[in-house]
C-alpha cells in the first residue's frame, strides 16, 4: 500500500509559535484531509493482529534543513487520520522515517505487516 499525503501545515511544527486554537484548527483539518485521502485510496490493512510498520518518506517543500523528529511530530495529525480511516488504533504503528534529498512537499506513506523487531 502506498499513499502520497500533503506536507503538514507549518502550524503543526513543534517549532511553530502559534496560538493553541490556530494549531488545533490546523491539526483537525490536516487529520481529516489525511483520513479522507486514505479512504479514497481504498487502503487495506494487512491481516495481522500485531503491530504495523508505517514507512514515511518525507519530501520537503524546499531545501531547508529539517530534523526527522520534527517532521514526525508535525505529521502526528496525519498519522491519526490514517488510523481513523483504517479503523485501527495508531498505537499499532511502528514509524520508520526517511528524509529524501529531493523536494516535493509531500509524504509517501506505506504500511506493511511483519515482525515487531
Amino acid at each position: 500500500m502506498k499513499l502520497h499525503l500533503p506536507w503538514p501545515p507549518k502550524e503543526l511544527s513543534p517549532n511553530a509559535r502559534v496560538h493553541w486554537a490556530k494549531k488545533s484548527k490546523a491539526a483537525k483539518a490536516y487529520r481529516m484531509q489525511c483520513g479522507l485521502m486514505t479512504k479514497a485510496a481504498k487502503i487495506i490493512v494487512p491481516e495481522i493482529d500485531g503491530r504495523l510498520h508505517l514507512w514515511l518518506t518525507f519530501y520537503p517543500p524546499d531545501k531547508r534543513h529539517r530534523d526527522d523528529d520534527n517532521m514526525i511530530a508535525s505529521f502526528k495529525s496525519g498519522r491519526d487520520g490514517i488510523a481513523d480511516a483504517l479503523g485501527i488504533n495508531d498505537c499499532r504503528f511502528i514509524t520508520h522515517p526517511w528524509v529524501h534529498t529531493e523536494t516535493g512537499g509531500y509524504i509517501k506513506v506505506s504500511i506493511t505487516g511483519g515482525p515487531d523487531d
